[in-house]
């Protein structure tokens, strides 16, 4: 499978808890960390419910 490299490039502060626990499954914690995961449906999905928070690559 290929691999895509999500970075938080934005706050999680004013937003829902829904995206706010959705980065946290993501893993990411600070702005500007990186995180790679398998591209897969469930990523993606999580993915583009914060897509206004972060930033997405392919490896």
């Amino acid at each position: 499978m290929a691999k895509i490299k999500v970075t938080k490039v934005k706050s999680a502060i004013n937003r829902t808890q829904n995206q706010k626990r959705t980065l946290e499954a993501l893993g990411l914690k600070k702005i500007g960390q990186t995180i790679e995961h398998e591209n897969t449906p469930n990523i993606l999905g999580m993915v583009n419910k914060v897509k206004h928070l972060v930033s997405v690559e392919t490896v």
